[in-house]
């Protein structure tokens, strides 16, 4: 601000000497007075004498450049009104040219004795001559100087020590007050800002105006005294010179609070309800109270959607509560048919349920024409929207305002003979339909509701019934009618094209000259607007008819949470309130004795006999009103935990025929062979349920029928994928899809899933159906069987059913029994290519041999036996003869080598050598062998049962009898 009044002051010294004329006036008299501001503000530091003026202090004179008449020579300053004719300021020429001066302090300053000064001062010129002749003066100008203050003083406490006493089991709002002073003369330094306790881990704090209070409950048993120190700060941050104590004494007094609490509670599943305090209660230490409120939190928010529903998906949970069918999963899973999710992002879920994400920018579901003609999502004025949302909007740090609307779903649907167009959003923690019954005639309508669960950024189950002009909205299985229903009047209407838009709403052209045709604005590309942020799941849509009410509360309905045992008894003035949810339990009253005997009636129940198995961090929140509202005590909250324990699993037993051999002709049948016929499935659990304990002969309703209902099994063969140029599985999808299941039927597995008790999948199961094409030269196949329950928590054991093709051919050209010796021949060595992968049926796999099979085994087994009578009778024959010839020859003796006699005989090829073998054939072959004793016996190929018998028998020539190798 000083720079430019210096600038003008200078153009008017400069237009002054254009006016005085040439440099030759300097011989004229001193014919002007100087020139000065009419006022001036200063300010001087109290440790310093130079005043900062507003604006510079400068002299002008218009007989300049004229020497002596056109110079300053000096100021004078005159005291003001209150200054007693004494002025602690000066003030000097700096430069007689310019005119520039300067005032400062003759001494040092005191703000705290004088904190401003007022004065005037006068500017002179040196007159005509050296000597100072004919001297103008200025006008006198005010000047107003503040002294400011600096930090020279540090805070002062008024007492020196702080006594006090205090009843233990309480937390008082203040305890008492510690007050220091400083005596600065500025505000900024005069005050105290802020007050600190020096004392290390001591149960107490302080706020900025020095008020103690104590941070937890006093106990007298563990400390009677307290000492420590505080001291203070002033707005400088100049700390008290000295600090000052502060003594508190603890006297003993009842404790008020929770006695009998205990931190730890364990729920075995199964169990139903259980009480959590049952030897709880609340002591107030005979303080008169009027009003006891107690809040029960059950936090069950890290468990699925708010509570232990995680069994089963969304889908299951829908059928196991008899919603009739036909809703359309608007946010399926993404696959060849729905792909129109495929570029949303997903959270995981515990219960298999697939949570998408949406940014409120990019992230959009826009279904495609052709899926929307296969759901025909011809809703009319008749439907009802599902989902679950968790929404919160958005903050400040972004860019979006939090009024903006965000449009959650918008949906152009064909009617008969006309086109509707309804739209859900929300803005802020509203939540609003638009609907539009007819584009062509009818007006849009607006239904608004406020809610808190909208915006609270926690999970929430919202159901809208339309039975138009009646819309019902259903939140967490409540009902809230709308709060206002607008008529927006004439709105430009959509154009009439089906579409569905999840996660934003399309924008509308209608600049002029653009077409408006149908195919026109099918081929336009869509623009977005108002998109949605938050999460979405389990979005389903029911055209055509309204869910009722016990539906949906079943839908939201939580397996777990809090209760209340006996309503009947509850006291006179006790209240009960709990949230749908069931996570919070309010219990309100006012006697202290009714009070008690109800908190003990809290109970935890978990109607699902195999529940989650975790924490579940538990807390009571207590509030007391007392007459006297100062002294009422207070009640510290008490934090505990729930834990479930590990539920026993479930043993799913799957039994049956395992091994079963039939014509080929049969499996070639138009209906195939069922593989699973005899298919019998049992659930049990190891663990022995004590049900004499719970008054009841059966047990929990909801836990038996959870422990016997599966959710899919799965059939697969082993080894290779089917084939289906040969074979394939067969089962009716007309009696899957009546039981309200669904079918996958692969060439890698077959699939029935869905929520459903066990009589029901035997019924399945046991339709399935293997069939073979003709002439398919297969002798073998095995199968998998697997199920599973609680959404693929607990599975079955896997199930193998061995099937075997019997073959037959021209009787006359191939006899059955070579057929069938054949047919059993190791894979490696007489099966064709095509068979590779299969395995055949051995003797010792419990397979059901053939006819033809057997008769060969017993021609063996009797042929072998004949064979070996044979040779012992040719031994002895042998060894008689030697013993004849020994007496009679001189020689003596004949020595034997040790070496014995081998026989050699394989039965399987003497029978098919020919279809008959004589006695005496057998024994010319045992005499041509009597010679070779000492040739070696060759190795025997792998073969059937009866090839790979080779029998070997060793005679010995002194007499023993004939051992077999």
């Amino acid at each position: 601000m000083g720079a430019p009044r210096q600038r003008t002051a200078l153009a008017l010294w400069g237009a002054l000497v254009l006016l005085s004329g040439s440099p030759g006036a300097a011989n004229k008299a001193n014919k002007h007075k100087p020139w000065i501001e009419t006022e001036y503000q200063g300010i001087v530091m109290e440790n310093d004498n130079t005043v900062l003026l507003n604006p510079p202090l400068f002299a002008l004179d218009k007989d300049a450049p004229l020497h002596y008449a056109g110079e300053i020579c000096g100021f004078r300053i005159h005291g003001g009104p209150n200054s007693g004719g004494s002025v602690p300021f000066e003030a000097v020429v700096l430069d007689k040219s310019t005119g520039e001066g300067l005032i400062r302090a003759k001494e040092p300053l005191d703000c705290e004795s004088q904190r401003e000064h007022t004065f005037t001062i006068q500017a002179y010129d040196c007159g005509e001559g050296p000597d100072g002749s004919n001297t103008k003066k200025s006008h006198k100008a005010t000047v107003h100087v503040r002294v400011n203050d600096v930090n020279e003083f540090a805070p002062v406490f008024v007492e020196r020590v702080y006594q006090v006493s205090v009843s233990e089991g309480r937390l008082y709002d203040r305890i008492l007050r510690v007050e220091a002073i400083d005596a600065d003369c500025s505000p900024q330094f005069s005050q105290i800002c802020f007050y600190e306790i020096l004392t290390p881990n001591i149960p107490f704090s302080i706020d900025n105006d020095g008020n103690i209070k104590n941070t937890e409950v006093l106990d007298f048993r563990r400390q009677r005294y307290y000492h420590f120190s505080v001291t203070a700060y002033d707005c400088g941050k100049k700390r008290a010179a000295q600090d000052t104590e502060v003594q508190i004494e603890v006297k003993p007094t009842c404790k008020p609070g929770w006695i009998g609490w205990v931190k730890r509670i364990e729920y075995t599943p199964g169990s139903g309800s259980v009480p959590l305090f049952p030897n709880m209660h609340l002591e107030t230490c005979e303080e008169p109270v009027w009003n006891i409120q107690a809040t029960v939190e059950l936090q069950t928010n890290h468990i699925g959607k708010g509570c232990d529903r995680d069994g089963y998906s969304d889908r299951s949970v829908r059928r196991l509560c008899g919603a009739v069918r036909g809703e359309v999963d608007l946010l399926p899973p993404p696959s060849l048919s729905s792909n129109w999710t495929a570029g949303l992002p997903t959270l995981p879920s515990p219960d298999s349920s697939l949570v998408y994400s949406f940014n409120g920018s990019t992230h959009v579901a826009v279904v495609p024409q052709a899926a929307l003609r296969d759901l025909t999502l011809a809703a009319g004025d008749h439907f009802t929207l599902q989902l679950w949302m968790k929404h919160r909007p958005a903050g400040p740090a972004q860019s979006r305002s939090r009024k903006d609307e965000e449009t959650v779903m918008c949906s152009t649907a064909r009617n008969d003979d006309s086109f509707s167009h309804y739209s859900l959003s929300v803005h802020g923690c509203r939540l609003s339909l638009l609907y539009w019954p007819q584009l062509d005639n009818a007006r849009p309508v607006k239904f608004l509701w406020k809610l808190e669960q909208v915006c609270d950024d926690d999970w929430h189950h919202y159901a809208l019934n339309l039975e138009f002009p009646t819309v019902t909205l259903y939140v967490d299985g409540v009902t809230f009618d709308p709060a206002l229903i607008h008529d927006n009047g004439p709105l430009h209407a959509p154009s009439p094209v089906p579409r569905l838009v999840i996660g934003a709403c399309w924008t509308e052209e209608t600049e002029q000259g653009k077409v408006n045709s149908t195919e026109a604005k099918r081929e336009e590309p869509l623009h977005f607007q108002s998109h949605f942020r938050g999460l979405l799941a389990g979005f389903t849509l029911r055209p055509g008819r309204v869910e009722p009410h016990s539906v949906i509360e079943c839908l939201y309905a939580c397996r777990e949470g809090l209760d209340f045992g006996d309503l009947e008894s509850l006291g006179s003035g006790m209240k009960v309130h709990v949230n749908p949810s069931q996570s919070l339990l309010i219990l309100e009253g006012d006697d202290i004795e009714n009070f008690n005997r109800a908190i003990q009636q809290v109970t935890y129940r978990n109607s699902l006999r195999f529940a989650t198995a975790g924490v579940r961090p538990l807390k009571i929140s207590t509030s007391l009103r007392c007459f006297s509202e100062e002294g009422c005590i207070s009640i510290r909250d008490v934090e505990g935990y729930l834990v479930v324990l590990q539920p026993d699993a479930p043993q799913i037993t799957l039994t049956g025929m395992g091994h079963f051999a039939r014509p080929a002709t049969e499996f070639e049948s138009p209906q195939g062979v069922p593989l699973f016929p005899e298919l019998h499935i049992t659930c049990s659990v190891s663990h022995a349920i004590n049900r004499a304990s719970q008054g009841m002969e059966g047990g929990a309703l909801m836990s038996d029928a959870i422990a016997h209902t599966l959710d899919g099994c799965e059939v697969s063969p082993v080894g290779e994928e089917l084939d289906l140029r040969r074979e394939e599985l067969l089962l009716d999808h007309e009696i899957v899809k009546e039981k309200g299941l669904e079918l996958v039927n692969t060439t890698a597995y077959l699939a029935v899933s869905g929520p459903e008790s066990i009589s029901v999948y035997e019924d399945i199961l046991r339709s399935v159906h293997y069939r073979l094409s003709q002439g398919v030269a297969l002798y073998e196949r095995k199968f998998r069987l697997s199920c599973t329950e609680m959404n693929g928590r607990y599975a079955s054991n896997e199930f193998t059913v061995e099937v075997n093709f019997l073959h037959s051919v021209d009787g006359q050209s191939h006899p059955s029994h070579l057929l069938s010796s054949q047919q059993f021949m190791h894979p490696s060595r007489h099966l064709p290519a095509e068979l590779a992968g299969h395995n055949v049926p051995l003797e010792h796999r419990n397979s059901v041999i053939p006819g033809a099979a057997t008769i060969i085994i017993v021609v063996c087994v009797g042929f072998l036996a004949l064979m070996v009578v044979l040779g012992i009778f040719r031994i002895r024959s042998i060894h008689r003869r030697g013993t004849k010839e020994r007496a009679g020859s001189k020689d003596g003796e004949i020595d034997w080598d040790d070496s014995a006699l081998t026989i050699i005989v394989n039965p399987m090829e003497s029978y098919e050598s020919r279809h008959g073998v004589s006695v005496d054939g057998s024994r010319e072959d045992l005499e041509e062998e009597d010679g070779e004793e000492d040739e070696e016996t060759p190795e025997s190929p792998p073969g059937d049962a009866c090839d790979d018998q080779h029998i070997i028998l060793k005679t010995d020539p002194r007499g023993h009898a004939p051992r077999r190798y």
